[in-house]
C-alpha cells in the first residue's frame, strides 16, 4: 500500500491530507473520503485499517483523509463549523478535479459524521454512498459536555475557552450558535437514504446509540447496531465487523 501526505492550498486554507492506494496512478475512478472524530486526526488507526481492507478488495480505489480545522497537524487554533464545511468542500473538489473521481464515497466517524450530514443537507451531496459510524447527531449537547463549570460563565460572556484532548483548541459562543442552528435532526434525508448507512455500538457511552437509531428510523436509513462495541470500537473484532459492513456497502 502506497501512502502520500500533502497539503491542499486553496482560498487561504492549507488542508493536511493523507492518501492511500495500491494502483500506480495519479487518477482514480473511485475515491473514499474518510473523516475522523473530535480530537482525532487523519492518521487515526481506524482509517488505516479501513484503507487496508478497502484496497485489498477494490485495488483500483484510493482512500483520502484530512485533518479537520484545529486537529492533527492543522495550523488553525480556533474551531468554527463554517471552516469545517469549507475543508470538506475543498477536499471534495480536489477529489473531483485533481483525482478525476467519478464516484466519491464517504466514511465518517462521530464529529465527522455530524459534519458530513450537515454538509449534505446544507450544501449538496456529492457522495455515491455514505457510511457513518457513531455519528454525533446531537453535536451541540455533546460539545457542551466539553465545557467545564469554570469555563461556562466565560463562554456565556463571549470569551474564548479551550477544549480538546491531546491538542487543545479555542471555542467561543459563536461555535455553539453554529451547532445550535445546524442541528441535523431538523433536516430530511429521504432523497439520499438508500445510499446511506449508520453503524453504532450498543455500549457507546460518548454518543448515545438511541440518537442514531431514532435519526435512522426517521429518515429510513439502514441502521446496524454492533453489539458490545464502545464509541471508538476499541475491540478489533468489532472494528473488523464494522469495516466489513461498510466495504460491502461500498461495492460498485
Amino acid at each position: 500500500m502506497q501512502e502520500k501526505t500533502f497539503d491542499i492550498n486553496k482560498n487561504g486554507l492549507s488542508i493536511r491530507c493523507r492518501m492511500l492506494h495500491l494502483a500506480n496512478s495519479r487518477t482514480f475512478n473511485r475515491v473514499v473520503i474518510c473523516t475522523h472524530g473530535f480530537g482525532g486526526s487523519k492518521d487515526a488507526g481506524n482509517i488505516t485499517k479501513f484503507a487496508e481492507k478497502e484496497l485489498s478488495k477494490y485495488k483500483e480505489d484510493a482512500v483520502i483523509a484530512f485533518d479537520w480545522p484545529c486537529h492533527g497537524k492543522d495550523a488553525r487554533k480556533k474551531l468554527t463549523i463554517a471552516e469545517c464545511m469549507e475543508y470538506l468542500e475543498t477536499v471534495v473538489s480536489y477529489t473531483k478535479e485533481t483525482l478525476n473521481a467519478e464516484y466519491i464515497y464517504n466514511y465518517s466517524v462521530s464529529f465527522g459524521g455530524y459534519l458530513t450530514l450537515k454538509y449534505v443537507a446544507e450544501k449538496n451531496n456529492p457522495f455515491t454512498k455514505i457510511a457513518l459510524r457513531a455519528p454525533a447527531i446531537p453535536m451541540y449537547d455533546l460539545m457542551m459536555k466539553n465545557i467545564s463549570k469554570d469555563d461556562l460563565p466565560k463562554l456565556e460572556k463571549g470569551k474564548e475557552v479551550m477544549v480538546g484532548f491531546d491538542r487543545k483548541m479555542k471555542v467561543d459562543k459563536d461555535l455553539f450558535e453554529e451547532l445550535r442552528q445546524g442541528d441535523v435532526r431538523k433536516y430530511e434525508y429521504f432523497d439520499w437514504a438508500d445510499n446511506m448507512m449508520i453503524l453504532h455500538g450498543t455500549k457507546d457511552t460518548i454518543v448515545p446509540i438511541e440518537d442514531s437509531q431514532a435519526f435512522a428510523e426517521n429518515n429510513v436509513i439502514e441502521f446496524i447496531p454492533v453489539e458490545n462495541a464502545d464509541h471508538p470500537f476499541r475491540e478489533p473484532k468489532y472494528m473488523d465487523l464494522a469495516i466489513h459492513h461498510i466495504i460491502e456497502f461500498f461495492a460498485p
